[in-house]
């Protein structure tokens, strides 16, 4: 039998995205890029396993904010916060399945341009959101923000986080995203490894001190 979708090579393998029994090059060509693939798919986890990261000159400069300086110190002061909002784009994802990477590449790139603007002039200025990925993103990243300084109130009687911390955490998410992206259209790589360090069951950061360490590292 012919494979499904180029109609010409023999068929090798089970697509899961189009139920059908496709070819090893369309299957190659094709993953992520027109096909929907599911997290599951046995070729999908082994092309991953082999896949290099993307080169930097694959990426474009003013995507990953270079301007902004993320120190390695600030990835262990401010731990529990970046445990908080990946927790937070892991939520937004699970709670709308059809969310791609580039969704939530968009929505953090988004809220990291606000909070640049806000550090930069002080001016408190919100540029709408251009799509419901991006709003769904930042209704769960405000939320968590919100939980992160109640925590440190209630613990400490008084919250430490800035609006340029914030800027920081989202600046370096940015980059995680895109280090684990493939980048092709439908990549869902990036959201798979938040569900991978967030199993559905467990639940947010609620306060800095009892959680355990985990820190993420692009």
């Amino acid at each position: 039998m012919s494979c499904a979708i180029c109609e010409v090579r023999k068929e090798k393998r089970f697509c899961p995205a189009i139920h059908g029994r496709i070819c090893a090059q369309c299957c190659g060509e094709q993953r992520e890029v027109t096909l929907d693939c599911p997290s599951e798919c046995p070729y999908l986890i082994q092309a991953r396993e082999h896949e290099k990261p993307r080169a930097a000159d694959q990426l474009d400069p003013a995507e990953l904010f270079l301007k902004i300086e993320v120190p390695d110190q600030f990835m262990y002061e401010r731990e529990h916060l970046l445990m908080g909002l990946t927790f937070a784009l892991a939520k937004a994802a699970r709670a709308d399945r059809s969310l791609l990477d580039r969704d939530l590449i968009s929505g953090i790139s988004a809220l990291a341009n606000r909070y640049e603007r806000l550090v930069n002039s002080g001016l408190h200025y919100e540029q709408p959101l251009t799509s419901e990925a991006q709003r769904r993103v930042a209704v769960e990243v405000e939320a968590m923000l919100k939980e992160y300084r109640e925590a440190e109130q209630k613990h400490m009687g008084y919250s430490t986080l800035r609006e340029s911390d914030v800027l920081k955490a989202l600046v370096f998410l940015v980059r995680l995203a895109q280090g684990r992206t493939s980048g092709r259209p439908k990549s869902r790589a990036f959201i798979d490894f938040l569900f991978q360090q967030f199993p559905e069951k467990e639940s947010a950061i609620l306060a800095p001190q009892e959680a355990p360490s985990r820190i993420i590292l692009p």
